[in-house]
């Protein structure tokens, strides 16, 4: 307890120096180089992921409730192309009719490469844990599918209570004679609420995905620290694109899966520096037997 009380003392004492030590172990990790392998996966993974979560929660939860959830959400991850992300996966619901078994394995194994190579990305920045540790192949393997089923339910969870948020927000109450609306409130509820579910989604990936059990402070640690910057960058890339990008001019009938694309990078780079975060913290003690990672030479 104590270490851990001077480790967050020299961070709070010296924020540059550590934010340097972070960006410095992201470079020698060739952080960019694994985000952009991240990010194709992801793209790949994305559509399918979605169709089967929406197999699955549409015995419980009305479609029209279920798609603006996994639009709101996925208004957090691609601001820019949620909708149109959302479309497609309506127009798969319309002919679900003809969905096979073939089918259903191809979806699952595009699903699950995502997490296969996220897993790998997280090896090499937290290497001086896979050094002492090692993650049975049957535990990989079962990683992604029980990540799907997690969050099969996280969308069930939020689809019911923001279902709950928007009924609320058509309501109005009387306050010394004035009808308020409850919209307003119902809205900043709804938002709090994809927050706090980036954030647990951040740390519960970087509780699993590392080798070895990581600390849950650690975890949210990276989770709060990925989430804020997200946030913020998220804002950025919604201004970019409806100010001044010109990405519609140049790529034409291609500019969904370009900006999609991009702004998936963009997150698995914020995901891996939240990850560096905590690897980087974790070094302070064992700075004495430990050297910082050494940059990769390709």
């Amino acid at each position: 307890m104590r270490r851990t009380s001077r480790n967050v003392a020299r961070v709070l004492q010296h924020p540059g120096t550590f934010a340097w030590r972070v960006l410095r172990a992201f470079r020698a990790n060739q952080g960019f180089l694994l985000a952009s392998a991240v990010a194709f996966n992801t793209l790949l993974s994305i559509l399918p992921l979605f169709i089967l979560m929406l197999i699955a929660l549409t015995h419980v939860v009305g479609e029209a409730l279920l798609l603006a959830t996994i639009e709101r959400l996925l208004a957090l991850l691609v601001p820019v192309q949620a909708a149109a992300i959302v479309e497609e996966l309506s127009l798969f619901l319309q002919h679900r009719n003809v969905i096979g078994w073939v089918l259903v394995v191809t979806l699952v194994f595009f699903s699950s490469l995502a997490f296969t190579v996220l897993e790998n990305a997280m090896s090499v920045i937290f290497l001086h844990r896979v050094k002492t540790r090692h993650r049975p192949l049957a535990v990989s393997l079962a990683i992604p599918f029980f990540y799907i089923l997690f969050l099969a339910l996280g969308i069930l969870l939020v689809s019911l209570v923001s279902g709950a948020l928007e009924a609320m927000g058509r309501e109005n109450i009387e306050v010394l004679g004035h009808l308020l609306s409850l919209g307003r409130v119902s809205a900043l509820l709804l938002y709090l609420l994809g927050v706090a579910g980036e954030i647990l989604l951040l740390t519960s990936i970087y509780l699993v995905m590392p080798v070895g059990r990581l600390s849950l402070r650690h975890a949210l640690i990276g989770g709060i620290t990925a989430g804020l910057l997200w946030e913020i960058t998220r804002r950025v890339l919604v201004w970019y694109f409806s100010t001044l990008s010109q990405v519609k001019i140049v790529y034409g009938s291609l500019t969904t899966s370009i900006v999609v694309l991009l702004t998936l990078e963009i997150a698995a780079i914020v995901l891996l520096l939240g990850a560096q975060v905590i690897a980087e913290y974790e070094r302070f003690s064992h700075e004495r037997t430990e050297r910082p990672p050494q940059p990769m030479h390709t």
